[in-house]
C-alpha cells in the first residue's frame, strides 16, 4: 500500500466530495461529506496526485465544470469553523512544475535552549503529535509545491530522521517528480566554511538549485507557525512582475518595535527597510496598508508591515544577487533584500493577514503550544480539512484515559493517563501520567518509546523512576521535554517565582519564569522546583 507508506493525514474532518445536481434541487452553500481520508489511504503522494494537480485546485475545476454543464457544486454538511477561506488561485505554469521550495533549518537555536540541546530547532515537538518542520513542509504540499529541499546544519540527526520517515517516499506520481530532500552543510574546495547565514546557505547549494527547471524559489523558515497558501503568494509575484516578493505581516505600534519593518509605495513596492526602529524612526515607517488589501479600519490599527522572513525569488534574480551583486552577503533579511532595492530590482510586499508566530524563544514556544487549547477558536488549528498538517505515521494506539478530569487540553496519541487532573495543557504522544498527578498550564512532550510493565515494576521496586509523571506530582506552567522521568510527589511550580536559572546538572532551566525539564532528565521522588 504505497499511499500509506509515509505520512498519516492528521485531519479530524473527512474530505469533501462534490454532489452533482440541478441548481433548483438543493440549497446553495451545503456540502456532502465524502468518506474518511484514512479509508482511502491518503498520504502526501495521493493528496498531491488528486487534490492539487494542475494550476487550479480540483475543487475550483470541478465547480467550474459543473457551472458550464448548468449544474452547481452543492454542499450538504456545514464547513468546520476552522476551515481555510480557499480563494481560487491559478498558476500557469503550475507550482508543482515551476517552483522549488527551500526551507532553512535554522541556526543553533540558543534562545530555545535546552529544547535544542539534542535537536535542531525545526525538529522541536509541537502540538502533541507534530514537529515544527511539519508546518512549512505541509504548507508546501498544500500549495502544490512538490520539490522541497531542507537545509540543515546544527544538531540535525533527529530532524533528518523525521524528514526521512515522514516524507522520503511517495511524494510524486507518474510524470510528477516530487521530493523532500535534506541538504546538510558541507565543506568543499570552493567553500571550506559551514553555512554563515540564510543567504550563504542558499548560495552554497545554488549549483544544485539551478539544475531544476523552475521559475521561482520560495524561501521559507523551518521554525514558524502559520498556515499559508503559497500559490497566492507566487501569483502576486508573477502579476507584479517582481524580482523578489516579501511576505509582510501587518503590525500595530506596540509590536512593530520588535521587528524589521518595510516602507512601500502606492503599488506595494518596497522602498525602505528599518530594523526594530523606535520613536520618530518608528513613526516614519508608517504605511498605507490598504494598498496591500487591508480594510480601512484595520489599516488604522496596523499602520506598519513587518517582514516574515519568507520570500519568493525569481530564479534569474537569485543567481544575479548571490553570485554577482552580493557574493559576500550572508543574510537575506539584512543584506540581500535591502541590497536588491538599492540596485533597482523590483521588490514587492505581499500581505499575510493571519496567525503567525516565530518560535524563537522558550516563551514564544510555550505560548504557541498552549494557544492550540484556546476556546472556542484556537490560535492555530490542526483541524483544517482543506489544508491539513502532515507528520510521521507512527501507528500508535489511541490514548487511554482512566478516571481522568481533563479540561481545555490537547492529548496526543498513545498516552496512558489514569486518575489525575489535566487543565489547559498539551500532552504529547506516549505520555504516561500516574494517579494523583495534577498537570496545569503545562506542555508535556511525551516519549520516543514505551517502557514495558515489567521494566516499570522493576524500577519502582529498586527505587528507580519510570518514564513519565509519577504519582501525586504537580506540574504548573512548565515544559517537560521527551523521555523525562518525574518521580512521585515532585512539584514543578517555580515556587519562588524565579525568572532565570540554569540548573542543567539538576535537569532543568528557567527562562521567563517558565520551567523547562531537559530531555531524558530524571527528577527523584519529592523533588521541588
Amino acid at each position: 500500500m504505497a499511499a500509506m507508506a509515509s505520512i498519516a493525514l492528521q485531519a479530524a474532518e473527512a474530505p469533501i466530495s462534490f454532489h452533482e445536481t440541478a441548481a433548483a434541487s438543493a440549497p446553495a452553500g451545503t456540502w456532502r461529506r465524502g468518506s474518511n481520508a484514512a479509508a482511502h489511504g491518503w498520504s502526501v503522494g495521493s493528496f498531491l496526485g488528486s487534490s492539487l494537480r494542475g494550476s487550479c485546485s480540483l475543487q475550483a475545476l470541478r465547480a467550474r465544470s459543473y457551472k458550464k454543464a448548468g449544474r452547481v457544486a452543492v454542499v450538504v454538511a456545514p464547513k468546520a469553523v476552522t476551515d481555510s477561506k480557499k480563494d481560487e488561485s491559478c498558476l500557469d505554469p503550475d507550482a508543482g512544475s515551476s517552483v522549488l521550495g527551500i526551507i532553512l533549518g535554522g541556526g543553533a537555536g540558543t534562545r530555545l535552549y535546552p529544547l535544542t540541546k539534542k535537536r535542531a530547532k525545526p525538529a522541536v515537538p509541537l502540538g502533541a503529535n507534530y514537529r515544527l518542520i511539519d508546518i512549512p513542509v505541509s504548507n508546501c504540499i498544500n500549495s502544490n509545491i512538490r520539490k522541497i529541499y531542507v537545509l540543515t546544519q546544527f544538531n540535525s540527526a533527529s530532524l533528518n530522521r523525521h524528514l526521512s520517515r515522514a516524507y522520503a517516499s511517495n511524494m510524486g506520481g507518474y510524470k510528477n517528480e516530487g521530493f523532500v530532500e535534506v541538504l546538510a552543510a558541507q565543506q568543499s574546495p570552493e567553500n571550506p566554511n559551514w553555512f554563515q547565514g540564510t543567504a550563504d546557505a542558499v548560495r552554497q547549494y545554488l549549483w544544485l538549485f539551478e539544475e531544476q527547471p523552475i521559475l521561482e524559489y520560495v524561501i521559507l523558515a523551518g521554525d514558524h507557525l502559520y498556515r499559508m497558501d503559497y500559490q497566492k503568494f507566487i501569483q502576486v509575484h508573477r502579476e507584479t512582475n517582481a524580482d523578489i516578493t516579501v511576505a509582510a505581516l501587518p503590525m500595530d505600534e506596540q509590536r512593530a518595535t520588535s521587528f524589521g519593518l518595510m516602507k512601500i509605495d502606492s503599488e506595494g513596492r518596497i522602498k525602505e527597510f528599518a530594523e526594530k526602529p523606535k520613536g520618530s524612526a518608528l513613526r516614519s515607517m508608517k504605511v498605507d496598508t490598504t494598498v496591500l488589501g487591508l480594510d480601512e479600519e484595520r489599516a488604522k490599527e496596523m499602520p506598519y508591515i513587518a517582514s516574515m522572513g519568507i520570500y519568493v525569488v525569481s530564479k534569474e534574480a537569485m543567481v544575479k544577487l548571490l553570485r554577482e551583486e552580493f557574493p559576500g552577503a550572508n543574510d537575506f533579511g539584512s543584506e540581500v533584500i535591502p541590497g536588491a532595492t538599492q540596485i533597482g530590482m523590483k521588490v514587492q510586499a505581499y500581505l499575510y493577514d493571519g496567525y503567525w508566530e516565530d518560535i524563537g524563544t522558550i516563551e514564544a514556544f510555550y505560548n504557541a503550544n498552549l494557544g492550540i487549547t484556546k476556546k472556542p477558536i484556537p490560535d492555530f488549528s490542526f483541524y483544517d480539512r482543506s489544508a491539513p498538517i502532515y507528520t510521521q505515521a507512527r501507528f500508535l494506539p489511541p490514548s487511554k484515559l482512566i478516571d481522568v478530569d481533563v479540561t481545555n487540553s490537547v492529548i496526543g496519541e498513545g498516552c496512558v493517563i489514569q486518575n489525575c487532573k489535566i487543565q489547559h495543557s498539551v500532552v504529547g504522544l506516549r505520555s504516561w501520567i500516574a494517579a494523583g498527578a495534577v498537570i496545569k498550564d503545562a506542555l508535556l512532550m511525551g516519549a520516543d518509546y514505551y517502557e514495558t510493565d515489567e521494566q516499570r515494576r522493576s524500577l519502582l521496586l529498586t527505587g528507580g523512576v519510570p518514564m513519565g509523571i509519577g504519582r501525586g506530582s504537580f506540574i504548573k506552567r512548565a515544559i517537560v521535554d521527551k523521555n523525562a522521568r518525574i518521580g512521585e510527589n515532585v512539584q514543578i511550580v517555580n515556587k519562588d517565582d524565579v525568572q532565570e536559572a540554569a540548573r542543567e546538572t539538576d535537569g532543568f532551566f528557567i527562562k521567563g519564569g517558565i520551567v523547562t525539564i531537559i530531555k531524558d532528565a530524571l527528577l527523584p521522588n519529592g523533588f521541588v522546583i
